[in-house]
Order: structure tokens, then C-alpha cells, then sequence
């Protein structure tokens, strides 16, 4: 039943995230577009904190989730094999200080297995890492001077291992392959007494990527009392160097009055006459940690906090934009959740686990001088769903937020997230009771 429900959900989420750009957000225009992949939608219903982690749902964020405790109710034998699909639907509302405009999307988030082995635990699994979706225009005298379409994004094959070194204390390491591409397109548009000539130019550029990194995770909790535990963890993500294979193109173009464009001839230019063909680019180091206390299996708060060397990131191929500079990024999340009674066989909303947050965060990105910004709300819900000794959950969530600013005649988001996704379980390794 569970792989026939995940086939089935793998499906619809497919489906829609290719009919669809990955966002729609102005600012993937920057870099190798927006970071797009925040946690489960467990994490991001309780502002994306990763700090808890327990026996039935994958931790992505980080690889040392891969181990733990087994389950008292299944005898202390083992823990479940876990599975996660999830993905989102995202409604934007852009703004400047002149006009404002709608968009949506909706993306597959991941697709992830943890595979418990005693003391070790093991993960792998598939995930969009960043996306770029974005169709702009610079006006100036109710003319259009600049148009700017892009997409693409770079995508992430992951396999890690996790050790339970002793009771509550784990560690692990995350061996990630990134992969993906860019496109972007200009449209510069010339005029002669106030109408637009015959042909336009266009520039074409396409960036292939790929490369490898590491992730390394530490957690830890303990009881204090008897009700009260106290939950830590912390990860780190070395630099690392993607290689970045380019390809540019100018074409000149005839746009009919419904905006269709015919190409009237194209040309490509020697990137490697400019040491451009092939470049590397620096991804950030990234640290996280976070810390939290709760009742197993009733309540739980938490903080976390991350930072990233985003004023690290570097490639000459967008060494040019004088307008964009990076600094070191920050976020800060908090968040919980709380169940009324998680063994309430009788009572099916006791056992519904109900999740809330909040998250601040400074991107790293800076635009003429300004420095852009995001903060979330959110709320989420598991509901239990198949046979109730597996403890399968499916995961609702909801996200209100802001990113970017209308000063310096840039672009406001107001944006609205709902995700969706399957946690669940299966018991693979069971120990004969009769021969």
C-alpha cells in the first residue's frame, strides 16, 4: 500500500512541477537563482528549525538524523524504514512603488529514503537545491529598454550515512552530487522616432553545472527529568567549487505584435577566446546550529540559527554586475509542535501533531546598496494515515512571508507557500520469532 501511495503522489507532484518555472521570484534572476529547498515540510511548518529529530520522519538537513533509537513499541527491535515525498504550491504577489503583478508555481521538493542498519543508518535520495524562474522588463518613457526571461536551477543527488556513537548521540556525513543549469535571455529593444526597429538583439547565455560537496551533522539529546528532554544539533557544509560550462549566443529577432519572436540570424561567440568557456564557482561554506526542549511524543520549541559565507561566492561569469554584491548571510528560526495524545487510539484528532513557526533571514544578497531580506510564518498539520503501528503521517503546511523591498526601485514579494507531503513508514527487518 505505502509504495502504490508513493508512486501515486510522485506522480501528481511531477506533473505539476514540470508544467511550471520552480519560483517565480525576481530575485532568481541573481547567481544560480533561489535557494529552493528549506527542509521537509515538517521543518518548514515550525519555521524551519531541523533541531528535533525522532524514529519516524526524515531530516534532511542534517545526515546524523540517519541513526538513533529504536522503537519501544516494536520491542526495542529496530527502527522504520522511512520514506518522504513532498512538494509545493507557491502564489506570489510582486509590488514596486508603480505597479504590482501575480504569479505561481508549484515544484516538487524531495524525494528521500533512510534505510536504519543497527548502530548505522544510511539516506539517499533527490532534491531541488536552487531555481530560477523570472520574466522582467526595464521600462523608461512607457518604453520597454531591457527584457530579461530566465530559468532552470541546480538539483542535488544525495547519499549519507549516519552512526549512533552512544545513547542520543549521533553523527553523520552527507555525500552530495549538484547538478543542473541556467538559462537567461536579453532582449535589448532600439527605437527610431518613438517606434520599435525592424530587429532587436538578443543575447542568449546557458550555464551547466555540476560538482560535489560534503555535509556533516552532529546530534545530540538527553532527558533531564523524566518528562523533559533537551534536544541539540549542529551542521557543517565546507566551500566547495562547482564547474560551470557556458555557451553564448546574439541573435537578432523580429517580434511580431503578439510577441512571438523570429529569428533572423544568430551568432556564437568564443567564450574561450575570453577565458569564459568553462569557469568555477564558489559555493558558500554553511554552519548551523540549533537547540531545543520538549516531551518526547507531546511538545516540543526550538531555535536554530544558520549562517552562510554568501560574500565567499564568486564566478567571473557574473563578475560584471556592478549593481550586485554579496555578504554574508544570517537566518534564525523558531518554531515547535505539540499532540494531545499520540497514542489516543480512539481519538483520531488527539493524535493529529499540530506544528507553528517563524523564520527571519538576511540572503546575502545585495542590490544597489540594498540589502534583501525574508521572514515566514507558518503552521502545519501531520495527520496519521494508513495502519496505526507504522505511525505514517501526511504533512500539510502553510507559509506567509515577505522577501525584498520596494526601495531603490526594487521588487517586493508577498508570498503564500502550501506544501504538502507523505512521511512513511515500514518495517523491513524483523526478528523470527518461530522457526
Amino acid at each position: 500500500m505505502i509504495k502504490k501511495l508513493v508512486l501515486v503522489f510522485i506522480a501528481i507532484i511531477a506533473i505539476s512541477s514540470y508544467g511550471q518555472q520552480g519560483t517565480t521570484s525576481p530575485y532568481s534572476f541573481y547567481g544560480i537563482g533561489s535557494l529552493k529547498f528549506k527542509g521537509t515540510v515538517e521543518n518548514r511548518s515550525m519555521g524551519g528549525i531541523s533541531v528535533y529529530n525522532d524514529s519516524i520522519h526524515i531530516n534532511l538537513r542534517n545526515p546524523a538524523s540517519y541513526a538513533g533509537e529504536n522503537l519501544e513499541m516494536w520491542g526495542g527491535e529496530s527502527r522504520p524504514v522511512k520514506f518522504a515525498v513532498g512538494g509545493t504550491y507557491s502564489s506570489n504577489n510582486l509590488k514596486t512603488d508603480e505597479s504590482s503583478a501575480n504569479a505561481s508555481s508549484s515544484t516538487f521538493d524531495y524525494l528521500a529514503i533512510n534505510i536504519p542498519l543497527g548502530k548505522f543508518g544510511f539516506g539517499f535520495g533527490l532534491l531541488p537545491y536552487t531555481s530560477v524562474g523570472y520574466k522582467l522588463e526595464s521600462i523608461e518613457d512607457d518604453n520597454i529598454q531591457n527584457q530579461y526571461e530566465g530559468e532552470g536551477g541546480v538539483n542535488k543527488a544525495f547519499l549519507g550515512f549516519g552512526y549512533q556513537l552512544a545513547k542520543g548521540l549521533n553523527i553523520g556525513v552527507d555525500f552530495q552530487y549538484n547538478f543542473g543549469n541556467t538559462q537567461n535571455s536579453i532582449i535589448n529593444y532600439q527605437y527610431s522616432d518613438g517606434i520599435p526597429i525592424s530587429y532587436q538583439s538578443k543575447e542568449y547565455n546557458r550555464s551547466d553545472l555540476s560538482g560535489l560537496n560534503l555535509n556533516f551533522g552532529l546530534s545530540y539529546k538527553t532527558m533531564i527529568d523524566q518528562k523533559l528532554e533537551i534536544v541539540s544539533s549542529m551542521s557543517f557544509t565546507p566551500e566547495s567549487t562547482l564547474i560551470s560550462k557556458n555557451e553564448r549566443s546574439i541573435s537578432a529577432i523580429a517580434i511580431t505584435s503578439s510577441g512571438q519572436e523570429g529569428v533572423s540570424n544568430t551568432i556564437d561567440i568564443d567564450l574561450s577566446a575570453l577565458g569564459l568557456e568553462e569557469t568555477d564557482l564558489v559555493m558558500p561554506s554553511k554552519f548551523s546550529f540549533g537547540a531545543g526542549i520538549g516531551e518526547p511524543r507531546k511538545w516540543f520549541i526550538g531555535a536554530e540559527t544558520t549562517f552562510v559565507k554568501t560574500s565567499e561566492f564568486s564566478n567571473e561569469l557574473f563578475s560584471n554586475n556592478i549593481e550586485t554584491t554579496y555578504e554574508d548571510a544570517y537566518a534564525l528560526s523558531i518554531g515547535g509542535f505539540y499532540i494531545p495524545q499520540y497514542n489516543s487510539f480512539r481519538n483520531y484528532l488527539k493524535r493529529v501533531v499540530y506544528r507553528a513557526g517563524f523564520r527571519t533571514e538576511e540572503t546575502g544578497l545585495v542590490i544597489k546598496g540594498e540589502s534583501i531580506k525574508e521572514f515566514g510564518i507558518s503552521f502545519g498539520v501531520g495527520i496519521p494515515v494508513g495502519d496505526t503501528r507504522l505511525l505514517s503521517n501526511a504533512n500539510l503546511g502553510f507559509e506567509f512571508g515577505q522577501r525584498g523591498t520596494k526601495s531603490s526601485n526594487l521588487i517586493q514579494e508577498n508570498f503564500i507557500n502550501l506544501q504538502l507531503s507523505l512521511s512513511l513508514n515500514d518495517r523491513w527487518f524483523q526478528k523470527r520469532k518461530y522457526d
